[in-house]
């Protein structure tokens, strides 16, 4: 009979564990038993126990437990899992941001790499690695609306991960779904008296409290969509707090630089500071996360680690870095070793009216007048609303005569309503506030404004008709000089880049311009597709697609282009250009990204002897200057923010207003840049520099034998328990390898539960089933090893192909140390000789041979001689994992050493802010709260320093030369 101290085998659970109690109660006799490979204690029956003399290991269970322990030991260390189980081949840069994000138990970062580096990989990286180790299962992904099923796309294309887009209208739908389901689990809980009404019922994909965001394990949702509203409308409070309160393991921020807002009263700030208590990791991803804006920067570090950043005095280059990862594009290479960008080629195009364009120009002058008068009254009666407008009409009518036509009818009918009034306050009201109006693009101003129905100046009305009679007369004599331009522009770009199908991607500001274009370009003959950021999601997905494949050109607006990645075109043309040169970069920058393979040719046009074609020429050869100066390889790089909105459209209206003062208004701005460019060169030292880094190592990285390790473990484990006898629903577990597509093995699984199923263990783009360790069932496998205990026989195994001298016991061992708030561990190979030697090469390269070999296994140790070989082992692995248990000490003491200096430096900028209150209670009362709060952050150190050591046997085996000496 068993006894307290045994060791046994537990069935069903087929586990090794400890008994720690017996006990009966009526006649019954039941063990308490401790199971250390899932450190639970569990109660069994006596019929189910077996003493650990009847374990016979089985070949099967010999290349299980292998493989697990080397894939148990790639996950305690740095080894970077997820390159090898997605189907992405990582650059050098991204590669160094996923080693950097997994080389601390704090997952919490800023990703600032430079636009078009593929910050949206390395999320997705760090994110796979985390699911990999069983650290994450649900991720919340936060981004601007445009780029929501950019996201939900490239989750899928490159890590085979579904991601579900919840839109608005998508959560008041599953809200609805939600309630009902959380209704009828109510009513089936008051209506049966059965067991099973206590579970909600089977079908529902919600949890009990109804929450939509809880339907997945995987979301996006568009920034504005979920953001706290700055009033009480309660349908947005519940969403923005179902959102928070869903469980996220992982949350991802696009565009993060959006959560620092003006104050720290802004709605995205808010929502900031809900995701980041939302998650235990988090990735902020942001290309400008200063943009010389210290206290919006401030609030943005702080969210990784408030307690790091208590203040803004707090926020140095030395407290920075650890929590930025950064490459900059001229420090980027590819895996060869050779810069990842080419140059690029931008040339200004005059565009000049002909004679046949008269009526065209004469437009143009009549509205700038209108603008240059109409501005000006607006800034005597203060009502600088009105002055908005005016800029977009000198903005609309050098886009096309379409554009300016369409608007003048919109603007004519609000004029000719009654009631048309507006107050600043309510435009702004409307657009959220000034920063968020300069964010928007031309069309979306333009749509904001027409809707505000704004107040005319005097004699606007007669003003506005008569220059839309100019306007149609115009459209009716036909095409704008620009649309006759941009035809000689594609014919010649065509020749001199040698591609009769050249694809030409065409950017303008506006609707009414970008539908012109259409009917004009088609009605040549070439195939066009438009995109807008009025387009749904399906629609934008099949535009790109349409592009990608058959559509010659592409007329995009700026939303529109939002999100674009389109490497298979390299010319771009700017058939209107937005003031802001920011926006001009962001246009280039859907073609200019990793991958594109030609120089990419940017032609920006302006209409010749125009206020704007002066600006250009004198802005254009100026900055360059200064970005020489700097180092600076882009305007967007010191100039992503809404202020530099303002700062262009003032020195566009100077220029307007005051034609002959074109260089001194430039000069003014360029001056204002130049700081910029003097607090951008600060905000990047702030950062941090990119390391050197090393083309080979993805090369490296996608040699390691994991797949193959995954791969055995799997089924080996499957075909061990099938030599135990067990099976379910009739079906015999096991694993049977069925065929093979191009090189990789396809296999047939049946698990010990009777699932089957068809699998592939690599990565291909074949329509077989990837497994791997995001799977939780594979994971546990290596997670949860089972323990050799003293008196299991030991078995004598001989490997093919190990040389003859090779002759003792090979083991292996799981060193850990554990804190309350502290774990690590890792796996160590033991051969012991007969003559009481260690060799810890040959204990690897033994690790390595029964991965890959059939052991063949000679006998079993009786119980006694294997209990007294334990002994002599577990002294051996005594003193050999002696380094390995100072190494973890030491980074444990590294991390305490980390969060104390941490801490210290919150409580001291606390306590200054406090010391400076005025009223002495206040003050007095607030420095003992400290204090307590102080003295319990230093009694949890204390306590995080208390190390419990541990050291558990794994597998013994003996190893000996086969019957022939092989």
């Amino acid at each position: 009979m068993f006894a307290e101290g045994d060791w046994v085998l537990v069935h069903p659970q087929n586990a090794v564990g400890k008994i720690i109690e017996q006990r009966c109660l009526w006649g019954n006799t039941f063990f308490r038993v401790w199971l250390p490979s899932t450190d639970s204690i569990i109660r069994v029956n006596a019929a189910n126990l077996l003493p650990v003399q009847s374990i016979v290991l089985s070949p099967h269970h010999l290349i299980y437990l292998t493989a697990a322990t080397r894939i148990a030991d790639a996950l305690s260390q740095d080894v970077l899992l997820a390159p090898v189980e997605s189907s992405v081949i990582p650059l050098p840069h991204q590669l160094r941001a996923l080693s950097r994000a997994i080389s601390t138990d704090r997952v919490r970062y800023l990703l600032a790499d430079e636009v078009g580096l593929g910050k949206t990989i390395e999320a997705g990286l760090i994110m796979k690695e985390l699911k990999l180790r069983g650290l994450v299962r649900r991720t919340l992904i936060i981004a601007p609306k445009g780029l929501v099923t950019q996201w939900v796309a490239e989750m899928a294309m490159h890590f085979n991960e579904q991601f579900h887009a919840i839109l608005s209208e998508d959560y008041k739908s599953l809200k609805r779904i939600a309630a009902i389901a959380k209704t009828e689990a109510r009513g089936m809980r008051t209506t049966s008296l059965e067991p099973s009404s206590l579970i909600s019922p089977p079908s529902s994909i919600f949890t009990a409290n109804a929450n939509p965001f809880t339907a997945f394990d995987q979301v996006v949702v568009s920034m504005d969509s979920v953001k706290p509203p700055s009033n009480a409308d309660s349908a947005a409070w519940e969403r923005f707090e179902d959102l928070i309160s869903a469980g996220w393991d992982l949350v991802i921020v696009d565009e993060a630089h959006r959560l620092g807002g003006s104050t720290d009263q802004v709605a995205r700030y808010r929502l900031g500071q809900g995701l980041a208590e939302a998650a235990p990791y988090l990735l902020l991803l942001s290309a400008t996360p200063h943009q010389g804006k210290t206290e919006a920067f401030y609030r943005l570090i702080a969210l990784l680690d408030s307690q790091a950043f208590p203040d803004v005095n707090s926020v140095t280059k030395e407290r920075v870095q650890p929590y930025v990862i950064r490459t900059e594009k001229r420090r980027a290479i590819d895996a060869e070793g050779k810069p990842l960008f080419k140059p690029r080629r931008t040339e200004l195009a005059p565009v000049s009216w002909e004679e046949r364009h008269r009526d065209q120009r004469l437009l143009y002058e009549a509205v700038t007048e209108y603008v240059r008068e109409g501005y000006n009254q607006a800034i005597r009666e203060k009502r600088n609303y009105i002055g908005f407008l005016m800029i977009l009409m000198q903005r609309l009518v050098v886009s096309s005569t379409r554009a300016i036509k369409t608007t003048l009818e919109r603007r004519l009918e609000v004029l000719s309503a009654e009631n048309s009034r507006l107050s600043q306050r309510e435009l702004f009201d409307a657009a959220l506030n000034a920063d968020d109006f300069y964010d928007l693009d031309g069309e979306e101003q333009l749509q904001l404004l027409l809707r505000t129905r704004i107040q005319g100046i005097r004699d606007e009305q007669t003003e506005v008709t008569l220059l839309l009679e100019l306007a149609r007369r115009c459209e009716a004599q036909g095409p704008d000089a620009k649309a006759e331009a941009l035809l000689d522009w594609i014919y010649r770009l065509q020749a001199e880049e040698g591609d009769p199908n050249l694809k030409v991607l065409v950017f303008t500001e506006f609707v009414p311009t970008q539908e012109m274009l259409y009917e004009f370009l088609t009605q040549r003959g070439f195939t066009v597709v438009c995109l807008n950021g009025a387009m749904d999601m399906a629609a934008r997905k099949q535009v790109q697609d349409a592009f990608a494949n058959n559509a010659r050109i592409l007329i995009s607006t700026d939303a529109g282009g939002e999100g674009l990645n389109l490497q298979f075109c390299h010319v771009v043309i700017n058939y209107d250009i937005p003031w802001n040169p920011m926006r001009l970069e962001q246009r280039i920058g859907r073609v200019d990204r990793i991958g594109q393979t030609h120089t990419v040719r940017a032609v920006n046009f302006v209409f010749q002897d125009s206020v704007e074609h002066r600006i250009r020429e004198v802005l254009e050869q100026k900055l360059a200057v200064i970005l020489e100066e700097f180092g600076i390889d882009k305007t967007g790089d010191v100039l992503d923010s809404a202020q530099a909105g303002q700062i262009f459209d003032d020195l566009y209206v100077e220029a307007i207003l005051n034609p002959a003062e074109v260089e001194q208004k430039v000069d003014e701005v360029l001056n204002s840049i130049r700081a910029q460019a003097q607090e951008f060169r600060q905000s990047t030292a702030l950062l941090g520099a990119t390391e050197d880094l090393d083309p080979h190592e993805a090369e490296r990285l996608l040699a390691h034998p994991l797949q193959h390790w995954v791969e055995a473990m799997t089924t080996a484990y499957l075909r061990s328990v099938r030599d135990e006898g067990r099976s379910a629903n009739g079906k015999k577990p096991g694993a049977e390898p069925i065929g093979k597509e191009g090189s990789h093995t396809i296999w047939h699984l049946i698990w010990p539960d009777g699932h089957e199923e068809t699998v592939c263990f690599t990565h291909t783009t074949l329509r077989t089933p990837h497994l791997g360790l995001e799977d939780p069932r594979v994971l546990g496998l290596a997670m949860r090893l089972p323990s050799f205990v003293p008196g299991q026989p030991i078995p004598v195994i001989t490997l093919p192909n190990l040389a003859a001298e090779i002759v003792g016991f090979w083991s292996l061992w799981r060193i850990a140390i554990s804190t309350t708030d502290w774990n690590r561990r890792r796996i160590m190979p033991l051969f012991l000789t007969d003559n009481g030697r260690v060799f810890a090469p040959t204990a690897r390269r033994i690790w390595d041979h029964l991965v890959v070999a059939n052991p063949t296994i000679l006998r079993h140790l009786d119980s006694e001689t294997s209990y007294h070989i334990f002994e002599r082992l577990w002294e051996a692995a005594e003193q050999q994992g002696n380094a390995i248990y100072h190494e973890l000490v030491q980074a444990q003491r590294e991390h305490l050493a980390r969060e104390r200096e941490k801490g210290e430096y919150a409580f001291a900028a606390r306590r200054r802010v406090i010391e400076r209150l005025g009223l002495p209670e206040v003050r007095s009362y607030r420095l003992r709260r400290l204090q307590q709060e102080e003295e319990q952050f230093r009694e949890q150190l204390e306590r995080s320093s208390q190390i419990l050591p541990e050291m558990v046997p794994v597998l013994i085996v003996r190893v000996e030369p086969d019957q022939d000496g092989g």
